[in-house]
């Protein structure tokens, strides 16, 4: 029986409204941490222009992999093993996706993230993330500042992360804020494009 989430049922479709726009143009979105693969089937599906590669750690991969076997069409590529605090990121990519991701791993991993995504990417490319957000220490509704709750409850170095934070990240790799869009359930999808810029080396 293949894995399920009922979260990404529900989502696939408002994200994948704003993916139609933004990955209109795309040749290749590398996925990171794909989950279940619903999100990869659905999107690879209803965006014949491009090819999607899925992601995910080594530990969670079967899942995975089994699902892009039954249900992948043929611009879905075969998962690979994948962590963000790895050195070597795809270079092939022009956009990257993630939903619900970095909530879920510590702020280390967070940086490590947009220090990867900004080296992965040319200008003009476009990174989507998707999940609950804060805004400069405000939780956008009392659910998701109970699930922020329960997340550092869980483990202390997760927790919904704050755009403000997220945003001077992404300027130290030339990624800029370019799209913030509401999205249902308290969640948002935020767009960032490379630019020109020289990329910051963390080293």
């Amino acid at each position: 029986m293949l894995a399920f989430s009922e979260a990404c049922e529900r989502n696939k479709d408002p994200i994948l409204g704003v993916l139609r726009s933004r990955f209109a143009d795309r040749n290749l979105v590398f996925e990171v941490g794909s989950g279940t693969g619903q999100h990869a089937v659905h999107f690879a599906r209803h965006l014949p222009n491009l090819i999607w590669q899925p992601s995910e750690r080594e530990e969670n991969l079967p899942d995975l992999k089994q699902r892009v076997a039954h249900e992948g069409g043929a611009n879905l590529r075969e998962p690979v093993s994948f962590d963000v605090c790895q050195r070597d990121w795809p270079s092939d990519c022009d956009a990257i996706f993630t939903a619900n991701t970095l909530h879920i791993m510590p702020f280390t991993s967070v940086v490590e993230f947009f220090r990867g995504a900004g080296g992965a990417l040319a200008a003009g490319g476009i990174i989507a993330i998707y999940g609950p957000f804060r805004y400069s220490g405000r939780y956008t509704s009392e659910s998701n500042r109970e699930f922020d709750g329960f997340l550092r409850a869980r483990d202390p170095l997760s927790g919904i992360r704050d755009i403000d934070e997220l945003s001077a990240l992404g300027k130290r790799h030339s990624l800029e804020l370019d799209a913030d869009h509401d999205l249902p359930a308290n969640n948002r999808l935020l767009v960032y494009v490379k630019h020109l810029a020289a990329v910051i080396n963390d080293c």
